[in-house]
């Protein structure tokens, strides 16, 4: 019989995994050479999230962070604005958003569900393409992370929002259906992080960071997992943009958004 995802959890947590915890920020020009796909979505009022450009008009991101939290109400894509590569007051690109559509089976309902993270994934559709020479997309990696792998996780948070900062190791702790828990470091703004292998020594995401979690003094981040853009991808090529460039689908979830 399987065990719930946090009996994994804490059966893992009884057992330390390694995972190296620092986070490299990068802040200058080489050091953030090959991420700058990666970049601050802002959502206004002063809130963000991170996106990841997989397209060079489709921006991966995590669905909740469509929402205000404060109204539970959609965010007008007006509101929004993508900036590639944002570091230090400056980015490779700045884009408008055209529309953005969650996944059609999330629900955005306040306070996170660790069921729901399953499909908390969002595509943000950029009012124009992000083409640059220097700038590499990111592909998507099919094939799910096990227990004890290592993956790595890019992102903007609370206290380190001017430049994006890497953790290149941390640990795979559980997986259930498409629910993936890890030690990698979030903070509140880094919702929607990729989070990525290394195939061949090209970084792939397998992930989107939906939460953060504790269990005990111990900190976990929750993922999505990528499965579920196929998904977003056929509900956005079959809509047709709502007048005034927003759609926008939900269906729920409860923890700590990071």
């Amino acid at each position: 019989m399987r065990l719930p995802i946090l009996a994994f959890i804490l059966l893992a947590l009884a057992f330390p995994v390694r995972a190296d915890p620092a986070l490299t920020r990068l802040d200058t020009g080489d050091s953030s050479r090959g991420w700058e796909a990666v970049g601050k979505l802002d959502l206004g009022h002063g809130s963000f999230c991170t996106g990841t450009l997989i397209a060079p008009d489709l921006v991966l991101t995590a669905a909740h962070c469509l929402y205000d939290k404060r109204t539970g109400a959609m965010i007008a894509a007006s509101d929004m604005e993508f900036r590639a590569g944002w570091r230090n007051g400056r980015a490779l690109a700045y884009r408008k958003i055209r529309r953005a559509i969650a996944h059609p089976s999330y629900h955005y309902d306040g306070p996170h569900r660790l069921s729901r993270s399953s499909f908390d994934l969002a595509l943000v559709e950029l009012s124009q393409p992000v083409r640059l020479p220097q700038l590499r997309l990111f592909s998507l990696e099919s094939a799910v992370p096990v227990r004890d792998e290592t993956v790595g996780v890019l992102s903007y948070a609370r206290g380190r929002s001017e430049a994006p900062s890497l953790q290149r190791a941390c640990k795979v702790i559980a997986r259930e259906n498409s629910t993936v828990v890890m030690t990698c470091s979030v903070d509140f703004g880094a919702s929607g992080a990729p989070v990525f292998t290394l195939r061949d020594g090209v970084p792939r995401i397998v992930s989107v960071v939906s939460a953060k979690a504790e269990l005990g003094k111990e900190p976990v981040s929750i993922g999505a997992l990528i499965s579920g853009v196929a998904d977003l991808r056929a509900e956005m090529d079959s809509r047709e943009r709502a007048p005034g460039g927003q759609e926008v689908h939900t269906n729920g979830a409860k923890f700590l958004r990071p």
